[in-house]
């Protein structure tokens, strides 16, 4: 296979991965938009904005490696961030938004935290210690 056709395999790669980085990410914007509640809406683009701009980064690297043989540490570096932190800052934002008590969409079927919230806020109670004032 001559570097002509590798250099344009690379290049399809690269086109696809960007691609369907793009796609994940206008996906993404979508569910912002048309979801119910803030719970869906963390749910859309924590998964679809994350695995769109990691296709992008990973295109951008590949492309770069492969076709100017320069492999750039900082996209690496920006994979690894935005893999370890996008699914971290969903879950917080969600987390927060139940301890908040924002409400869940009227489709919703169960609340899975609100048992193990209620729980916590018993077990706090108990071992709150007793105002001697009182």
């Amino acid at each position: 296979m001559s570097s002509l056709g590798v250099n344009g395999m690379i290049e399809w790669i690269v086109i696809i991965l960007v691609l369907f980085g793009t796609a994940m990410s206008l996906l993404s914007s979508f569910g912002l938009i048309r979801l119910p509640d803030v719970y869906n809406r963390a749910h859309a683009t924590t998964k679809s904005a994350t695995l769109g701009i990691l296709s992008i980064l990973l295109g951008a690297f590949i492309y770069f490696s492969f076709t100017h043989g320069v492999s750039s540490i900082r996209l690496l570096l920006a994979i690894v961030f935005v893999f370890l932190t996008a699914p971290v800052a969903g879950h917080l934002v969600t987390r927060s938004a139940h301890r908040y008590g924002t409400p869940l969409a009227p489709i919703s079927v169960q609340d899975d935290l609100k048992v193990l919230y209620d729980q916590q806020v018993v077990k706090d109670e108990q071992e709150r210690p007793v105002d001697a004032d009182n």
